[in-house]
């Protein structure tokens, strides 16, 4: 393991997402993950019933996830994300192809939207620590030329990702204006994450 890590063992993540892993791994954070089981669009959509906020039902979502592995996993320390795409009063989700990729990205050129990533940790069944960060992206105008090349590019990649783009790729093309935190458009405040793993004895201080 990491000679930063200070934990018997790693972190678990309760995701199957590979970007989430790669984050840690590249911050030296030893883990393995656990995918949890839950109906992620039901829930959202109770929670949109409710009239909660993105940044809100991003943090249940990922909570929803987190506990879940952490009663399965007792003694683990569990960490959960989730992100949500606001876009006006609507929230996207990964397209389920590349037809609904196209029209998604249609939508998007030209405007600004949002994503709000969660990140929440569990050790017992207890949440321990949970944060939320949101970043604003601007696309450029495109035209069809340009979308028809950047699809064929992409391949099935932009049905993994919400928005359709993955900006650590090719995706990037899209974009005119991005604030925020990298780690938070891919999905996982890595910052806040690390200090609170500092904060909680599990990384060396």
């Amino acid at each position: 393991m990491s000679a930063l890590w200070k934990l018997d063992q790693p972190l678990l993540l309760a995701s199957s997402s590979v970007t989430r892993l790669h984050l840690l791994q590249s911050a030296g954070v030893p883990v393995e993950t656990c995918c949890p089981d839950v109906d992620e669009r039901a829930l959202e959509a109770n929670l949109q019933a409710r009239n909660m906020k993105p940044d809100a039902i991003a943090l249940e979502l990922a909570m929803a996830k987190g506990v879940q592995v952490s009663r399965l996993c007792p003694d683990r320390l569990v960490v959960a994300a989730d992100q949500i795409l606001s876009f006006g009063q609507a929230q996207l989700h990964k397209p389920k192809t590349l037809d609904d990729a196209r029209a998604q990205l249609r939508k998007l050129s030209g405007t600004t939207h949002a994503l709000h990533a969660a990140v929440a940790c569990f050790r017992n069944g207890e949440q321990v620590f949970a944060h939320v960060e949101s970043a604003r992206l601007t696309m450029r105008e495109f035209g069809e030329v340009f979308l028809d090349a950047y699809l064929s590019g992409a391949g099935d990649a932009v049905t993994r990702s919400v928005g359709g783009y993955q900006v650590e790729g090719l995706g990037v093309q899209l974009f005119e204006r991005i604030d925020g935190d990298h780690s938070t458009i891919l999905g996982l405040p890595i910052l806040p994450l690390l200090a609170y793993l500092r904060r909680a004895g599990a990384i060396e201080v």
